[in-house]
């Protein structure tokens, strides 16, 4: 990978969608060069796939919370099906080194709907919860 596919990567972060030859252009490379060199990373795995942003506060879903989660043994299977059936509210969950064993990032319309989910989460887990005041959007 090259300071050209740098390029190619980071003007696709911003927009997924664009025609190759507006890539080619932003890099300096001629639209069927721009192709090509995106289908090799797309071939080599570097480019996994595409995807959009969703903006939260207009779908009705602008409370925003990371909860660390403190699992009471060894078993958390009753904890995944627990967050897997609430997959409207669960945006991702990773394993995680240091203060807890896992870090919760969900989406709720309200605190009426954060509060019930953490009434039920906490049949399972401990949890430490941190909202999130402002999204810093600068790039």
């Amino acid at each position: 990978m090259d300071a050209t596919d740098r390029q190619i990567i980071n003007v696709l972060a911003e927009n997924g969608r664009m025609k190759m030859k507006e890539l080619g252009e932003r890099v300096h490379l001629t639209g069927q060069a721009a192709s090509a060199r995106v289908l090799k990373l797309e071939e080599e795995g570097i480019i996994e796939g595409y995807t959009i942003r969703l903006n939260y506060d207009k779908v009705g879903f602008p409370v925003h919370v990371f909860l660390s989660i403190f699992t009471r043994g060894y078993h958390h299977k009753s904890y995944f099906n627990f967050i897997h059936s609430q997959e409207p509210y669960v945006l991702n969950n990773y394993k995680v080194s240091g203060e807890g064993c896992y870090l919760l990032q969900c989406r709720f319309p309200s605190n009426t709907e954060l509060d019930e989910f953490l009434t039920s989460l906490s049949v399972y887990v401990d949890y430490k919860l941190s909202v999130v005041i402002n999204e810093n959007k600068e790039r």
